[in-house]
């Protein structure tokens, strides 16, 4: 199937623009207007739902080998308007077009698509003793709601919607009120490359989000979120059975051994905490280190911090932006004055411009902080680092398991068999050692406690998007 190509930003943007009718949406580092989101009704709801029904009764009989050609096909869609695509990013979610943002964000789907389109999940003898013989194979579930973050907004629905469609389901998109008109370009290429009604996008009121969750044509639900919203979710999908894929709030811990160079661990270190400018749920946000280098740790961190521009995504220069929303500045603005006022030492940061226009919180590094203090132990999804003084490793690891919450975690020693060590003992979907945050579409990915449940990425993955059918001899 032909997909678009478009020739500018501005033909990009009036392809998903709704006009004057619909909700304003603003660059969180500018304030200027972006453009209008549809303000979809709960009527426009159903009829997607039925349309999207109908396209699964023909789509779930299609073979893996045509839904892969299929993605490949949305993946070359996706790349033919790659730069376009991370402008209208950038402007909207306020993520930089440089580093690992808008650019990187937009070439991650289109690596996902194609990861995705590659994976083989083969029937499964599980018995055949010559009495029995059993096999199991997963089938397509239905129609699967996608509901998305405003933090990476394009790759997380393609997270949740390339093993959707792999494994022969339809989807409905929802994306965040933040960021719906980049999602809503995504869609609609990806769409380009499916028959009519397999990929449908809806935005708009809380009416239509709560008819998502509880329309009893949705199979499943694949939600990326607040814990507040997951709690809703799954109170709200439990009448009617919904199976579930929840990735839900972290506050990763890292910890660093001893033996470490800090200045060579320390660039690494940042980006696990700092990338997209802290708004990303398995970055790195309460560093645990040992007293006999804790001051070189910190010293290092900020000679990097130091040196990484902030400013307006447009801006070529720039590596951090702005928050996106001006809830999420109060949060990071209200834990890092919390630190402050209970004696803890800003190295760096923390002193926002309240007259610099945008959602704009400096690069923040917090030493000497009480291991209980909320900046520590509530998650605060934006550019500041408490960095917490240990004495022990064990001492480390309690403190790194005490939260109710388990994403991701990290591991920085020189010596693989300590690191390998401690890792095993801390609490967590994913321990990565020596980097922090890194996602490989081959490498199952969930959380632990009330980070969710469900995993996503591999094989795995796609079973968590079929239905497993035994049929046993």
């Amino acid at each position: 199937m032909a997909h678009p190509v478009y020739s500018s930003y501005a033909e990009l943007l009036a392809a998903v623009d709704a006009g004057e009718g619909g909700r304003e949406i603003l660059d969180p580092a500018t304030g200027e207007r972006v453009g209008f989101a549809d303000n979809h009704t709960v009527g426009d709801l159903n009829a997607v739902l039925a349309r999207s029904s109908e396209a699964f009764a023909s789509f779930r009989t299609t073979s893996h080998e045509q839904r892969s050609a299929m993605l490949m096909a949305a993946a070359d869609a996706l790349e033919d308007n790659a730069e376009y695509l991370a402008q209208l990013l950038s402007r909207e979610q306020g993520k930089p077009l440089n580093g690992p943002n808008a650019r990187f964000e937009v070439g991650a789907c289109v690596a996902w698509l194609r990861a995705t389109a590659s994976l083989q999940l083969e029937p499964e003898v599980l018995v055949d003793d010559g009495t029995t013989y059993s096999t199991l194979t997963y089938r397509p579930l239905g129609v699967v709601a996608a509901i998305g973050p405003w933090n990476w907004p394009m790759m997380i629905t393609v997270w949740q919607i390339a093993p959707a469609l792999r494994m022969g389901n339809t989807v409905v998109v929802k994306p965040s009120g933040y960021t719906p008109l980049s999602v809503k370009a995504l869609v609609q290429l990806i769409a380009s490359a499916f028959p009519e009604g397999v990929v449908s996008y809806l935005s708009g009121s809380r009416e239509v989000s709560t008819g998502l969750t509880t329309h009893e044509d949705v199979a499943k639900i694949m939600f990326t979120g607040s814990n507040p919203t997951g709690q809703k979710i799954i109170e709200a999908s439990a009448p009617t059975y919904k199976r579930l894929t929840l990735e839900l709030g972290g506050n990763d811990a890292g910890i660093v051994l001893d033996d470490v160079d800090p200045k060579a661990v320390a660039e690494d270190i940042f980006w696990g905490a700092f990338i997209n400018t802290g708004q990303t749920c398995a970055a790195l946000k309460r560093l645990y280190v040992p007293e006999s280098i804790y001051d070189d740790v910190v010293d290092a961190l900020a000679d990097v911090a130091r040196e990484v521009p902030m400013g307006p995504g447009m801006d070529e220069a720039n590596l951090l932006g702005p928050l996106q929303n001006k809830s999420q500045y109060d949060i990071v603005a209200d834990l890092v004055q919390k630190a402050k006022d209970s004696g803890a030492r800003v190295v760096l940061g923390g002193n926002p411009d309240a007259e610099q226009t945008g959602y704009f919180y400096p690069t923040t590094l917090v030493a000497d902080i009480d291991p209980d203090n909320p900046l520590v132990v509530e998650e605060q999804f934006g550019p500041a680092l408490p960095i917490v003084r240990y004495s022990t490793v064990e001492e480390a690891i309690e403190m790194a398991n005490s939260l109710d919450v388990g994403l991701g975690s990290s591991v920085w020693s020189s010596d693989r068999d300590r690191a390998l060590s401690v890792a095993e003992r801390l609490v967590a979907g994913t321990t990565w050692i020596n980097s922090h945050g890194g996602v490989d579409p081959r490498i199952p990915f969930g959380g632990a406690k009330h980070s969710g449940y469900g995993v996503e990425f591999g094989v795995e993955g796609l079973k968590g998007l079929g239905q497993p059918h035994v049929i046993t001899i």
